[in-house]
């Protein structure tokens, strides 16, 4: 992507895993802060003048045409959007859990993080990017968009680490989702959905 002109800006929030020496040779720009995705992506946001941001987790990989997908679906009026996801383990319940997960996507109209969400600059800055919260940032930073226009859904997928559904079982994962969600749509202070979380 940095060869067609696009930036690569890595946001490391105090890793201890080499992040930086690894990233160095492939990314534009790599910044240093403090841990948490939502202030990770809202520092490396400030940092670029892009027309375009994608906000992308370590563990996903995008699809070998994702620029040109995201430039060709913001033409019309809406001025954000996701990818489909895919789980990148073999077992067969994972093809379900990522139905679920695309159709909920499109039909609610919210996007995870995992989803590699792409908004116009104008709209972010109008917004004021991601709430700094330690989890749901990603549901929160959709209801905002969502005020302006529903999400671009691409049916091109990203591939994401299906590591956690491997390691916590993937019943255990999609009732701990399911929980998380309900208790942060009643209310629940996230501060406390993270603990739990983690």
């Amino acid at each position: 992507m940095r060869k067609i002109g696009h930036e690569i800006i890595v946001v490391d929030g105090g890793s201890i895993d080499d992040t930086y020496q690894i990233a160095e040779p492939l990314a534009d720009k790599i910044l240093l802060t403090k841990s948490g995705r939502a202030n990770q992506m809202n520092f490396g946001a400030k940092s670029s003048q892009h027309e375009i941001l994608l906000f992308l987790h370590a563990d996903t990989f995008l699809p070998t045409n994702a620029a040109n997908l995201i430039i060709q679906s913001l033409i019309n009026k809406q001025k954000w959007g996701r990818f489909n996801v895919s789980l990148s383990g073999t077992n067969r319940l994972l093809r379900i859990v990522e139905r679920m997960i695309n159709w909920r996507s499109c039909w609610t109209g919210i996007a995870t993080g995992d989803q590699a969400i792409f908004v116009q600059q104008d709209l972010y800055q109008q917004i004021q990017g991601f709430p700094t919260i330690p989890l749901m940032e990603d549901i929160a930073f959709s209801k905002r968009l969502k005020k302006y226009s529903s999400p671009i859904c691409i049916k091109e997928p990203v591939i994401t680490s299906s590591r956690r559904w491997e390691q916590n079982g993937i019943f255990r994962t999609i009732l701990l989702m399911w929980k998380l969600r309900l208790a942060y749509a009643l209310g629940v202070d996230p501060h406390k959905l993270k603990k739990y979380y983690n």
